[in-house]
């Protein structure tokens, strides 16, 4: 190891320049930024290849691999490519191979590729070891010509090579396969276009330089992908060719189909571009089991070779509009970014449509000008080869004794040169000529490519000479591309119709809305339930899971917004349709993967905002008896993390929610049969974070069930139901009004845990459920009305374990018809009066 270590002391001192490091910093990572973006991640406007695609393509084009030669192993293309010009691993060079070999990826492949080069569905391609590639016909399109000095050449890495800057590029490259990369501050993503679209506008822009961006989209439709689908609406596609920027929405091809009767089935036959076809399966298969997309029984891939085809089987009976727009909104459908950018002369910028193609044709111009001077050039040295050629033909007796008496072909061609006056060239050219070059048929044939070559450099200086004849040859060179390599169109355009929300789609009608102790939620239509009477035992309408009970069922309708109250205090809103629909049997989602519920916090109350108009109050009640006001419009604006509704003292938990207007009377009843009547505007309005006021004084192990709202002209009877089924109707007139925070009157004589409370009329249609899911439809006219000290009559027989959890009530005008009110046959237990004796209590106010 060598020990002479310069010595920093030696260094001269003129040689050290101070530096602010803030200043070093910033210039090293601009110098760093402009590596990236001129050097890795972004396209040249002229040919629109990254440095790693026109390496590739240049390799194969000196190693011979060109369309009409053999595959040859990837590895090799990968390994040359890599040694030759782009030192940067080989991963990265297989990866950008692959990408130009997929049809789903390039619209037009530049690389012809033979064995697995990947997939839609995001399979990752064979090792480079195992497959082989060439180059794609309309690959070598790009390079036509590059051997006649038509670009600028550099040294390779190493200065052992010289790569090209750029690619002739016989079409307009960037807008027909477009491109997409990162760089350091700034990213492009160019969509791909259709070929001959993109010459016919670049042939519209050189007969019409002052053609507008409106003109060109008469022949450039849009993006067309190769992956086809379809582009909604012509204003984003429109603000892309006229700003550089723009977003295009992309929706897949698919077509409803009828099978099997009355069912029908969605098939996609087109995904949109970058689409993971496999993962978009995935998602929607999710979604359904998640329950956040209903109506579908199926789901397969049945693509193969011949092109997509998923298939969508739709249950029974669903909306199948419903369903497609659930599609579009999550899965069919997303955005493609147009930022139309790319380097301009070093520098990135981003172009309009007609930028693009103007910067495009400036590059074809200047390598038709470099390519006619070179083949003139050409022309030119062979033309004046042939002129010596003739003129030896008509001397050729002399010239062939000047050459036989010549010593050696240095003195010949000095006779030559000194005799008759040819170039050096052109007697270099004669003393190597063969015998067999003499004959009269070879004398015609030379007079016959002499008078051709000049015919040829007659019209390249015609070219050179005139601007629109060069421009003429840039047409006809893109009409030939167009001819031998256009095709149609593969995505379609179609008119936006405007954004059709899920709502709009989702019909109104009543529904079930059930909810068990563990938070599963669903709802069901209204229709599924026939009325029985009293004392029946309903039908299955939730299949509850072990230690679970349904504790909440009623009736909304799906366009309804709906309050969900916990027992924290906290509120949620969301639409009723939100709530997934499911069948009678079916357990249910989870309220949490609907609402952002905290653990341990449950659904307590649901309110039914439909009838809101302002002037609302929300009434709470807490488990300990308190009771509080809130106006309706504090509830207006909910976050979806929830708000605060009231505020609970340690161990207290809201039980129910009412919907009052400022005159009524507040009806509070308890577990233990107990019941207040009082003015609400004895419990003063108040803000959400109040904690409110004492609405009734409890006994000990007692606790609230249920708040009802009445007033004075109230001919609506309380309905009071037990845990095991017996129930009553009390009219609300029989409860005299008290002063909040009294003890009440016994309403009810039983020993099991008094239930739900409601306030119903003769004709109002009631809905029980027990916690096992039985559920049930009867008439409040079954219920007899009695007093307020009474055990009641059975009105659900729950069976041993089992016990009554919910009770909605359907008003008289949303009910069924009499006709359908045909009870089933059911035993009635008789009625019994205990005793009529109200117990009152003296009532007391808050201290």
């Amino acid at each position: 190891m060598s020990s002479e270590v310069p010595d920093p002391t030696d260094i001269d001192a003129a040689s050290v320049e101070p530096v602010r490091i803030e200043d070093e910093m910033e210039q090293s990572y601009i110098d760093y930024a402009m590596s990236v973006i001129a050097g890795r991640a972004l396209p040249r406007v002229e040919d629109g290849l990254k440095p790693v695609h026109r390496r590739i393509l240049y390799a194969m084009h000196e190693m011979g691999v060109t369309s009409r030669s053999s595959h040859r192993k990837s590895s090799s293309i990968v390994g040359e490519t890599m040694g030759d010009f782009h030192p940067h691993g080989d991963q990265a060079i297989y990866d950008t191979l692959v990408r130009m070999a997929q049809d789903f990826s390039m619209r037009y492949p530049l690389v012809d590729g033979q064995g697995n080069f990947g997939s839609m569905d995001g399979d990752p391609p064979a090792a480079q070891r195992y497959t082989e590639a060439r180059m794609a016909a309309i690959a070598e399109e790009l390079l036509e010509d590059i051997d006649k000095d038509t670009v600028d050449f550099s040294s390779n890495y190493d200065d052992r090579l010289q790569e090209p800057d750029v690619l002739p590029a016989a079409f307009p490259n960037l807008l027909v396969n477009g491109s997409s990369g990162i760089a350091v501050g700034m990213s492009t993503n160019i969509p791909p276009h259709n070929l001959g679209e993109v010459i016919d506008a670049t042939v519209e822009l050189i007969d019409n330089p002052d053609a507008t961006v409106e003109d060109l989209m008469e022949h450039v439709k849009g993006p067309d992908f190769p992956t086809g689908a379809n582009i909604v609406g012509r204003d984003a596609i429109y603000s892309a060719y006229k700003t550089g920027r723009g977003r295009i929405r992309v929706r897949a091809e698919f077509e409803v189909e009828e099978w099997k009767r009355d069912r029908e089935r969605i098939v996609v036959t087109e995904v949109p571009y970058q689409a993971n076809k496999a993962r978009l399966v995935e998602r929607i298969a999710e979604d359904v089991t998640e329950g956040t997309l209903e109506g579908i029984s199926d789901l397969r891939d049945e693509s193969d070779r011949d092109g997509v085809r998923i298939v969508i089987e739709l249950k029974r009976g669903a909306n199948t509009d419903v369903v497609k727009n659930r599609l579009l909104e999550n899965h069919l459908e997303r955005t493609f970014g147009v930022i139309n950018l790319a380097l301009v002369d070093g520098q990135p910028k981003v172009l309009t449509l007609r930028e693009t193609l103007q910067e495009y044709i400036a590059h074809r111009k200047e390598v038709v000008r470099r390519r006619s001077e070179y083949d003139l050039e050409e022309a030119e040295d062979r033309a004046h080869i042939l002129e010596g050629r003739l003129k030896a033909l008509e001397n050729i007796d002399d010239v062939v004794d000047l050459i036989q008496d010549s010593e050696d072909r240095d003195e010949a061609r000095a006779g030559l040169e000194a005799t008759f006056d040819f170039s050096e060239s052109q007697a270099e050219h004669i003393v190597r000529m063969q015998l067999g070059s003499l004959t009269s048929m070879e004398s015609a044939e030379i007079e016959d490519e002499y008078e051709e070559v000049t015919a040829e450099i007659e019209r390249l200086e015609a070219i050179l000479g005139s601007e629109s004849a060069l421009y003429e040859v840039i047409k006809e060179e893109l009409l030939e591309i167009k001819d031998e390599y256009a095709d149609d169109r593969r995505t379609s355009i179609i008119e936006d119709m405007g954004t059709v929300t899920h709502e709009d789609l989702i019909p109104q009608e009543d529904v079930f809305v059930v909810m068990t102790e563990d938070d599963y939620v669903k709802r069901m239509p209204i229709e599924n339930f026939d009325p029985q009477g009293r004392g029946g035992k309903g039908i299955i309408g939730a299949d509850v899971k072990d230690e679970d009970r349904v504790t909440t069922v009623f009736r909304a309708n799906t366009h309804d917004y709906l309050l969900c109250f916990t027992n924290h205090g906290q509120v949620y809103r969301l639409k009723t349709y939100e709530i997934p629909e499911m069948s009678r049997t079916a357990r249910g989602k989870s309220a949490v993967n609907i609402l952002d519920l905290d653990p341990g916090e449950d659904i307590t109350a649901i309110v039914d905002t439909d009838a809101f108009d302002g002037e609302e109050y929300v009434t709470m009640v807490t488990k300990h008896g308190y009771v509080k006001r809130t106006a309706g419009e504090e509830f207006d604006n909910i976050l979806s993390t929830g708000i605060i509704a009231a505020s609970l003292e340690e161990g207290d938990e809201l039980v129910d929610v009412d919907v009052t207007d400022g005159s009524k009377d507040l009806v509070i009843a308890t577990e233990q049969g107990m019941t207040i009547r009082f003015d609400e505007d004895e419990v003063r309005a108040m803000g959400r974070n109040a904690r409110g006021v004492n609405g009734i004084k409890l006994e000990d192990g007692d606790a609230v069930a249920g708040l009802v709202s009445t007033d004075e002209g109230d001919e609506r009877a309380l309905l009071t139901v037990t845990e095991n089924g017996y129930g009553k109707r009390t009219l609300l007139s029989a409860y005299r009004a008290q002063s909040r925070y009294g003890k009440g009157l016994i309403d009810i004589k039983t020993n099991e845990r008094n239930g739900p409370v409601k306030a119903v009329t003769e004709d109002d249609g009631l809905v029980l459920m027990s916690e096992r899911g039985q559920i049930m439809r009867t008439r409040a006219s079954e219920i007899s009305t009695v007093g307020r000290n009474t055990m009641g009559v059975t009105v659900m027989d729950v069976e041993a374990g089992d016990a009554v959890a919910s009770v909605d009530v359907i008003p008289a005008e949303l009910g069924v018809d009499a006709e359908e009110m045909e009870a089933d046959d059911v035993d009635v237990a008789d009625e019994t009066d205990i005793d009529e004796t109200a117990v009152d209590t003296d009532s007391t106010t808050d201290e």
